[in-house]
């Protein structure tokens, strides 16, 4: 280990004990598992965001047995993250300044190393194991996101034979994750990526589902003017009786100080709605894949671009007119410059979901059915109590 991977590994401990601290529910889950060892024997092969939240729930996975083999998402691995938990003695691939190249290669080397049970995030991993034709080996699994939810119940959902149960599918999550989490985390983003001004501001948030519902939310009660777009006639109906301004993308395009997308869908952003928005106008993406803005035809037709630091581009349109694009067009909160991603009570509720569903494969992959599944009820009222125990509510 050089000197560099020390210094950047004495950093990555130190945030990570701080994050342990905060982290009471799987600090309970962590204990639990060191007793009962619902993973010996088993290999947890991960792709997710590699923070330090995440290094927590990787030693509440170890305490139980588990060895891990993990790889993080595109753009947003912390690399003090990775020399701690190599340093811990954990198989870590990848590093923040990977391209997505480099990061297949990394979602490849997990698969190489043969887990039998995925922690999943976009469903790379799960997609992985398809085109090997290896299904067999693998008992179950978690999947984090909508994104990867969409894939295992559209172009997956025939050929995935294990159970893999989506954390995105609890409410919990939908609620203490979804949209107070991510829209705290996006808003607060948005402030230290740009240092720009939020109230008076007019911010149109694409998508108004969990996410979209909690960016619009923390935006406005910081004082901006938000508007939605939705396609799903109830949501948008949602939106409208919540207060925000409804209309198409077209209609808010020209009205936009700042863009925001929150859909796990491709290429929301594109084409002639470049054209239409306003000088200086911020794009920023939320959702977990980076193909929200269609980002390389932004770029392609650009007469030129100023690269502001490592978390803005300045992008000058042909029309005169400028974009400011945030992150490259990743999920800016975990992909921006000091990223911090969502809060610590959040992540700690969200993660207990990762580490009970999993425990819940490793122990009883038959009491569950092939394919993307909720999560258990019980498991989720487990947590429910828990975390309002641990908030003080229950006094």
């Amino acid at each position: 280990m050089t000197a560099t991977d020390t210094d950047l590994a004495a950093k990555g401990r130190a945030r990570i004990a701080w994050i342990r601290s905060r982290m009471p529910l799987l600090a309970q889950a962590r204990a639990a598992f060191a007793a009962t060892q619902p993973f010996a024997g088993h290999r947890i092969g991960m792709s997710l965001h590699l923070e330090p939240k995440t290094a927590v729930l990787l030693e509440t996975l170890a305490a139980g047995g588990a060895e891990i083999i993990a790889t993080g998402n595109f753009g947003s691995t912390q690399d003090d993250t990775v020399a701690a938990l190599r340093e811990a003695g954990m198989t870590v691939f990848g590093s923040r300044a990977d391209t997505l190249e480099q990061h297949a290669g990394n979602i490849r080397a997990v698969l190489d190393g043969a887990p039998d049970i995925l922690l999943d995030n976009g469903a790379d991993l799960a997609a992985g194991i398809v085109e090997r034709g290896t299904q067999a080996s693998i008992i179950g699994g978690t999947e984090e996101t909508t994104s990867g939810a969409d894939r295992l119940r559209g172009e997956l959902a025939r050929t995935v034979s294990f159970p893999i149960v989506v954390i995105n599918d609890s409410r919990l999550k939908a609620i203490g994750e979804n949209r107070h989490a991510v829209g705290q985390s996006i808003v607060e983003s948005f402030m230290r990526i740009t240092n720009l001004m939020v109230p008076g501001r007019h911010v149109v948030v694409v998508g108004y589902g969990w996410c979209g519902r909690g960016i619009a939310q923390y935006f406005r009660s910081l004082g901006a003017q938000v508007g939605v777009v939705e396609l799903d006639v109830m949501k948008a109906f949602e939106a409208a009786l919540d207060g925000f301004r409804v209309a198409s993308l077209t209609e808010l395009a020209g009205w936009a100080d700042v863009l925001i997308t929150a859909t796990g869908r491709e290429r929301v952003v594109a084409g002639d709605v470049f054209d239409l928005l306003r000088d200086d106008v911020v794009l920023g993406n939320s959702g977990h894949f980076p193909w929200e803005i269609d980002v390389a035809t932004l770029r392609a037709d650009a007469s030129s671009i100023d690269q502001v630091d490592d978390g803005i581009e300045r992008i000058h349109r042909p029309n005169g007119r400028s974009v400011v694009l945030l992150a490259g067009g990743r999920m800016f909160n975990l992909a921006g410059r000091e990223p911090k991603g969502n809060s610590l009570e959040s992540m700690d509720l969200g993660f207990l979901l990762q580490a009970l569903s999993l425990e819940r494969i490793a122990t009883d992959a038959g009491g569950l059915f092939p394919g993307a599944q909720p999560v258990p009820d019980d498991i989720e009222r487990f947590i429910a109590a828990r975390f309002v125990e641990a908030m003080g509510a229950a006094r």
